[in-house]
């Protein structure tokens, strides 16, 4: 795959309660991807930014809430959100030590 393509896949991770205990419970961590990534290149993408072992990835398509901006009626963007299961062992630190 291009490697300049493998760079841009993942966009950012997502931090919430629901990520937090799926990190806990099941080794998965959530990263928000672009939209036309897919499984092989999600996988490909973690284990050379991170430098771990990815047994599987699951990804689900957000659809954007619709809300009000002052009178405007509008719509957020749609996302896509990647959870990647580790390999037993491997963890990823966002914090750096902290």
């Amino acid at each position: 795959m291009n490697p300049e393509r493998l760079q841009q896949i993942i966009l950012s991770p997502v931090i919430s309660e629901k990520s937090t205990s799926a990190a806990d419970l099941s080794n998965q961590v959530v990263f928000e991807v672009l939209s036309d990534a897919t499984k092989n290149e999600i996988r490909e993408a973690v284990e050379k930014q991170f430098s771990v072992a990815v047994e599987g990835v699951q990804v689900m398509n957000v659809r954007g809430k619709v809300k009000r901006f002052g009178k405007t009626p509008g719509k957020r963007r749609n996302w896509k959100k990647a959870y990647v299961r580790l390999a037993e062992g491997q963890d990823i630190d966002f914090m750096g030590g902290a």
